[in-house]
């Protein structure tokens, strides 16, 4: 493709009008994301290995949201008592997952926020609680412990992971 008509294909294609990234910007972007974020199959996958999973589990919403359902052995502290109550609940030397409700929500980044101004070592569970319970994981209420049937459109239906 010659040079004026790559400038004419990305004047029209909305996904090509700005270009990408260089590939050290995209590495750079994408290695910090990883740093930043953490899947709900890989947490639960490292959950369900028993033993130390070397992090915590954060549920960043309201007690009735907790209430509804959450992450078995997660710690409960919305996002409004993280400055007051999260030096007393977690140990700054252990890695901390925030989650809320799901991708609509920015629950979790807010308290991902909160707790990195304190010091602790955070990341974000992309999907948070909505993607939890759509990829089939068993979560709690105070009623006992559920296990849905896995959404065919988040999660494989007839294998143990994606391979991502």
């Amino acid at each position: 493709m010659t040079p004026s008509a790559a400038g004419s294909v990305a004047a029209t294609n909305p996904v090509l009008r700005v270009p990408p990234a260089s590939h050290a910007a995209a590495t750079a972007y994408f290695g910090a994301s990883l740093a930043f974020h953490a899947d709900v199959s890989d947490v639960a996958g490292v959950l369900a290995a028993g033993g130390d999973p070397g992090f915590v589990v954060l549920d960043s919403r309201s007690t009735a949201s907790w209430d509804q359902g959450h992450v078995p052995g997660a710690v409960h502290l919305p996002t409004a008592l993280i400055a007051e109550q999260a030096e007393r609940l977690l140990d700054k030397s252990v890695p901390v997952v925030t989650y809320c409700w799901g991708p609509g929500c920015n629950g979790a980044t807010r308290a991902a926020l909160a707790l990195a101004e304190l010091g602790f070592q955070v990341k974000e569970m992309l999907g948070g609680f909505e993607y939890w319970v759509r990829e089939g994981f068993e979560f709690e209420t105070w009623q006992g412990r559920e296990r849905p049937a896995a959404d065919p459109l988040t999660a494989p239906v007839d294998a143990e992971d994606c391979g991502c």
